[in-house]
């Protein structure tokens, strides 16, 4: 498979930047002629960021999973589209084809159809790391059923949050998953999360850890008795098939929840054409992949970056993705250069957090590890620190891999700003340049173009986009007003990142962190209000404020300030309560690192909780900031 919409040099890219920001009908239309269409499209782009109306590719029908799939079956069938990499080194690898992709993905949409899903539908899926994720994903795209994929970290009641916001009907699980030396038992999870709801009708739990789970008459089923039955539904003489439903270019194609800056999460909305075509172009040309390379993302699927890279850029780009069910530390800290010395990985895609963890344990892990098939290497999630990106250059590229420092967002889709790998150059802890089709721009509190600059002379304001491109997201589940007020309202015709971004005099751009109400905790969103509100629910707990601060591993921490007037004799028997209770409520990725116990917190006088202690100057009691200060942890 070629890809003629591949950039190969600076001049090529140069070029073709131009042409999307001058033309981008005419840009995008060639990109989108190299996809498979049930219909070709009537407009382009059709486009305003005030209400905010954004549609792609109108007129345009369509399946993702014929471009995932059901195109490459002739050429390349029997290429491994998955090498799966159980938790357990000890465990028997498994390697999909093409072919047995499209055999379980048309399976799993016979099992949806049975079991009454319909195209619009909503299916969540909570799973493990195992191919059969994989498999639910698209075989609800296949049938076109909206999937809304849940991180399995997240606690019940952040499933039942989810569940009741996008009005799921259907939920696919795993009895338990592994993940490290641990055993979540995800069906249990389940079922405290669908304690009083009325509205879900089937919940299907494929087998992974046999944990003892219960099956409640009428409403669960046993993926494998499901998919036995479908066998028999989808394959005859040897021939597999399940057709396709027709989609339209904007139809919905998966919803995903972020943290926002409010305590209820919100649905991000990608839809089909648009999705599909700047996760594929995207992936092609900062990976520069080519065919037969072995490309090994390490994220969960239940983040946005496992949708992306995992999923839809490279299936549909007819990749070979390893899929890992485990974490970079077990059994040990070598586990992820076992992986690519085993599997021969050409392409490492993984989080500065990962790295900065596995930095920690010295050069010891990476001993007798044959690391020579490494071409390309990326980080994700967050700004990666300088020494992070020298350490994974010397140690794991040996200074011969290009690594590419991608930025992005759950509601962008896929990478908007990083360089391409040996084609744009790489500045260590730059994003450095915009991919095309993407216009950003940085501007001050009031929404002009900034001309602050910083002690090293960059440019430094917020990060907005002047323009949409393909995978912009399309609106908040259910709450358009809600995607208006958050991405839409802030500057008038841009849209707004959160982010802060300096700029050299070369056109880069460095992240330098949220300016809204957001952390960064590993790389994942988490809002302060969504915590706070966690903390709040203990018994004890008057009024809280969370903070992010400079982590080592995380890049940033969580610091709670609690006033707390329950009885207690032990401040860290209450710390402990109070983790216990926002494991609970949110999940452990929401845990703050450092709690600490104040008399009040500083407030501005219209009741506003001031985060930065810069000038105190507006504060109703000032004396409340000494008091702080005075007994930091």
């Amino acid at each position: 498979m070629s890809y003629p919409f591949q950039i190969k040099s600076q001049e090529q890219y140069e070029k073709a930047y131009r042409e999307s920001v001058e033309q981008p009908d005419e840009f995008w239309a060639s990109v989108a002629e190299n996809f498979q269409w049930r219909k070709k499209w009537d407009k382009v782009l059709e486009w305003n960021f005030k209400e905010p109306n954004i549609k792609w590719f109108q007129g345009g029908k369509l399946n993702i999973t014929e471009n995932c799939i059901d195109r490459h079956l002739k050429t390349m069938g029997e290429k491994p589209a998955f090498i799966w990499e159980p938790n357990n080194p000890e465990d028997r690898v498994r390697v999909v084809t093409y072919n047995r992709l499209h055999k379980r993905v048309c399976q799993v949409a016979q099992m949806l159809k049975n079991n009454g899903v319909k195209k619009g539908d909503r299916v969540c899926i909570y799973m493990g790391m195992v191919p059969e994720l994989v498999y639910a994903i698209l075989g609800c795209a296949r049938i076109g059923a909206i999937h809304s994929v849940i991180f399995g970290g997240f606690s019940a009641q952040s499933i039942a949050d989810r569940l009741e916001d996008a009005q799921a009907e259907y939920i696919i699980t795993c009895d338990g998953a592994y993940r490290g030396g641990k055993d979540i038992p995800l069906k249990s999870v389940i079922d405290d999360a669908l304690i009083g709801n009325k509205k879900v009708k089937k919940v299907i739990v494929y087998t992974r850890t046999r944990t003892p789970v219960s099956m409640i008459k009428g409403r669960d089923l046993w993926w494998e008795d499901e998919m036995d039955h479908a066998e028999t539904q989808v394959e005859k003489d040897g021939v597999v098939s399940f057709p396709a439903e027709e989609m339209d270019a904007e139809d919905p194609l998966f919803i995903l929840y972020t943290s926002g800056s409010t305590g209820k999460p919100k649905g991000v909305v990608h839809t089909c054409a648009g999705y599909m075509i700047w996760t594929t172009y995207t992936f092609v040309n900062v990976f520069q992949y080519q065919p037969g390379l072995i490309h090994f993302c390490t994220a969960d699927i239940g983040w946005v970056t496992g949708h992306s890279y995992i999923v839809y850029g490279p299936l549909t780009a007819g990749a070979t993705s390893v899929m890992f069910e485990g974490i970079p530390t077990y059994p040990d800290a070598g586990r992820f250069w076992d992986i690519v010395d085993k599997h021969k990985v050409n392409i490492i895609y993984t989080a500065p957090t990962a790295l900065r963890s596995l930095m920690g344990f010295g050069l010891e892990p990476l001993k007798g590890k044959d690391l020579s098939s490494l071409k390309i290497l990326g980080t994700v999630g967050e700004p990666i620190n300088e020494e992070a990106w020298h350490w994974y250059d010397e140690n794991i590229g040996k200074k011969k891999c290009p690594i590419v420092d991608t930025w992005w967002q759950t509601e962008t889709g896929a990478c908007l700003i990083s360089n391409l790998a040996g084609v744009t150059p790489a500045k260590p802890s730059w994003a450095t340049l915009p991919m095309p089709g993407v216009q950003p721009v940085l501007v001050d509190e009031n929404g002009k173009e900034a001309t602050e600059k910083d002690e090293h002379g960059f440019l430094k304001g917020n990060l907005c986009i002047k323009a949409p491109w393909p995978g912009i997201i399309r609106t908040t589940y259910g709450d358009h007003e809600r995607c208006r007020k958050n991405y839409f309202a802030t500057y008038e015709n841009l849209y707004f990142t959160g982010d802060g971004a300096l700029k050299d005099d070369k056109g880069n751009y460095r992240i330098i962190g949220r300016v809204d109400d957001v952390l960064n905790v590993s790389g994942h969103r988490i809002g302060t209000a969504e915590v706070e509100n966690a903390i709040d629910t203990h018994a004890g707990v008057v009024e809280s404020a969370v903070v992010g601060y400079p982590h080592d591993i995380k890049g940033q921490g969580i610091y709670a300030y609690v006033i707390y007037n329950g009885k207690h004799g032990d401040d860290e028997m209450t710390r402990k309560d109070i983790l216990q209770t926002v494991t609970r409520v949110i999940g452990p990725i929401a845990k703050p690192d450092k709690i600490q116990f104040v008399s009040g917190l500083p407030k501005t006088r219209s009741g506003k909780i001031m985060r930065n202690l810069g000038d105190t100057t507006t504060l109703l009691d000032p004396a409340v900031v000494d008091d702080i200060k005075n007994n930091r942890l």
